[in-house]
């Protein structure tokens, strides 16, 4: 439900409208909305410590939807905590190191993986779709009575904000979201609060 606005006229004096989204509204969730979010999780169902892993994993390493679906066990070096990322979109990959507290969730997965090669299964042992990861925030985001976004992406650029707020520069942030143009990576910084902090004082 975009606003339709009128383009310039063109030589031949036809008027062409587009379908445009909304501007304003926030796009991502904060780190304490997706803390809240993976409780939620937990609450909906027999799948609930694997759907909060989800969320943690897809935020964390800022994951597309499609990149989530699709993370094997072979890209998951749990001896070294490393997480090797395959990026879509002709993005950039990488390896990420892997914390604590997601190496708990990733083992207690792949004690529960009955062999498949999906991090993210189904009880089938195939990988989840992209639906049924919206599904699972939709679900989770009414548990935590959650207000903010809670489609896929919003998790992914939970990550770039919560990075631009923590002062990472843009390079950085731009290898680590595997964005082959820093110009979709600048955005994380230009709208970062901190990047104004100090420059008043009483």
């Amino acid at each position: 439900m975009g606003n339709v606005v009128q383009l310039r006229q063109t030589p031949s004096n036809e008027n062409r409208k587009v379908t445009r989204k909304p501007v304003g509204g926030r796009r991502y969730l904060t780190e304490r909305e997706v803390e809240r979010l993976a409780e939620g999780a937990k609450k909906t169902g027999r799948y609930g410590d694997r759907d909060a892993a989800l969320i943690l994993l897809a935020y964390r390493h800022g994951l597309r939807v499609s990149e989530l679906v699709g993370l094997q066990w072979s890209q998951v070096d749990l001896a070294a905590a490393l997480l090797h990322v395959t990026r879509a979109k002709n993005g950039t990959p990488a390896v990420h190191p892997v914390t604590a507290r997601e190496l708990r969730a990733l083992r207690a997965l792949q004690r529960a993986a009955n062999g498949s090669p999906f991090v993210f299964n189904t009880e089938r042992g195939a990988s989840m779709t992209t639906d049924n990861v919206r599904k699972v925030l939709s679900r989770a985001a009414e548990a935590a009575k959650l207000e903010g976004p809670s489609n896929p992406h919003a998790l992914r650029h939970a990550c770039g904000f919560t990075l631009a707020n923590k002062g990472t520069d843009t390079r950085t942030i731009q290898a680590y979201l595997g964005h082959r143009s820093i110009q979709h990576t600048v955005r994380y910084t230009e709208l970062a609060p901190g990047r104004f902090k100090g420059l008043f004082s009483d």
